[in-house]
């Protein structure tokens, strides 16, 4: 089977890591891929915006399956014009239709959504530019801290958390009326602020059954302790303590299966990953967004762990027949350490060397924002670089082996957390 993923982060390498493990794999292409997917494939510059060169190329190189890692060509609609065309709706799609993406795409789609079904999640409302005054005079008689969200796609960074009403009036007002994020805050919402610990919950479905993968945890602060800026995430671990039986069968019941069972209702069809971003609130599940597709840094220690062969799950998910697959993964734990570019997430230099990637020996290591320079060199080029991801029969082992292993990589600027897991 000839497969073309999309994507050029953590996500895409250690997708294509384990893609590379299944026999029933021909050839497989990375569009734009980076340092780390050059070893497991082709990197191919394809800009899917383009259907006529896009097309051409699933054509010519006989794909069979398109793999789609980041949200941005499911939300524009990518399935939907491969699927509606003559010559390439033979090409299965890992990843929903611009409906269903609309679960991420839009927060206040997908916060309607939940309401209806009766998904457990924040109270809410959303305000436009029209409808700025509501909006202060809903702030004003809400408690702090004030949870702000641009509805749209704004690269994790249309979520503001406030304590004082000023700073959170100012805020909104910038996102709405300045347009901070641009279209993704042309609709605002104010959400009730959910106190509990947070992890993340994927399932992959073919629209009528559903397999769920091991749940994780992530760290999306950029400094210790949780503090500081958001950033794409800064580390991951897999299982989660606090998951138990108890609490996954509640999610089970009250949040994924509702969910499938909305979709379903709403004749939409999916086929793909949802990401279901969870709080933990005395002890019962809250949706605080979903995702359409695998998070990052969370795949980097959730699809190691998996054991089945991931593109046997793929191809039974494509053809509707995923409720014939058993999923197994392993009972050890993962943990993954984000090194990242100095000054990451705010500004930060690209095109530092990158050495002793040679020496890791105990540890997987999948590239994220890196390439290879005229001189054959491994180079940043990007705000976060490289995932370390070890096993351990314990949270503690694995994350020792990380960071012995994270200490042997250099580069100018190399910053990474060294509390990962404080909080397990």
């Amino acid at each position: 089977m000839n497969i073309l993923l999309i994507g050029s982060g953590g996500r895409e390498h250690t997708l294509a890591w384990k893609l590379k493990q299944s026999p029933k794999l021909t050839k497989l292409y990375i569009s734009p891929g980076n340092a780390g997917t050059a070893s497991l494939g082709s990197n191919v510059a394809i800009d899917w915006k383009n259907f006529d060169t896009f097309k051409a190329f699933l054509l010519e190189q006989k794909i069979d399956m398109l793999v789609v890692g980041p949200e941005d060509p499911l939300v524009a609609g990518l399935h939907d014009t491969i699927a509606s065309d003559a010559e390439t709706k033979h090409i299965a799609v890992i990843g929903p239709k611009k409906q269903a993406a609309q679960l991420e795409g839009s927060k206040d789609f997908s916060k309607k959504f939940m309401l209806k079904y009766g998904i457990p999640t924040a109270n809410y409302k959303s305000f436009t530019k029209e409808t700025l005054d509501e909006g202060f005079k809903f702030l004003e008689d809400i408690k702090s801290p004030y949870v702000l969200k641009a509805d749209g796609l704004a690269a994790g960074k249309g979520v503001v958390i406030l304590d004082h009403l000023d700073e959170a009036i100012t805020e909104f007002e910038s996102m709405l009326k300045d347009e901070k994020f641009g279209a993704a805050s042309k609709t605002v919402l104010v959400e009730e602020f959910l106190s509990g610990i947070e992890c993340s919950v994927f399932v992959l479905t073919d629209g009528i059954s559903y397999k769920i993968l091991p749940e994780a945890k992530d760290y999306k602060r950029i400094g210790e302790g949780d503090t500081g800026l958001n950033t794409g995430g800064m580390g991951s671990v897999s299982p989660v303590s606090f998951a138990d039986e108890v609490f996954m069968k509640k999610v089970e019941s009250r949040i994924i299966e509702p969910t499938l069972n909305g979709l379903k209702n709403e004749k939409i069809d999916f086929t793909g990953f949802i990401f279901f971003g969870l709080i933990k609130v005395n002890g019962n599940p809250y949706v605080i967004e979903y995702n359409v597709r695998m998070g990052d840094p969370e795949t980097e220690s959730v699809i190691p762990r998996l054991e089945t062969d991931l593109l046997e799950l793929f191809i039974a998910a494509a053809d509707k027949k995923l409720s014939t697959k058993k999923v197994l993964f392993s009972t050890k734990t993962t943990a993954s350490i984000m090194l990242v570019s100095g000054g990451y997430p705010e500004n930060y230099e690209k095109g530092k060397i990158i050495k002793g990637l040679d020496l890791v020996e105990d540890c997987l290591v999948f590239h994220a924002g890196t390439k290879e320079n005229e001189r054959g060199e491994i180079i940043t080029n990007g705000g976060r670089v490289l995932a370390l991801t070890a096993f351990g029969e314990t949270k503690e082992e694995a994350l020792a082996k990380a960071y012995l292993e994270a200490n042997k990589i250099k580069f100018e600027g190399k910053y990474y957390r060294t509390d990962i897991g404080f909080d397990l």
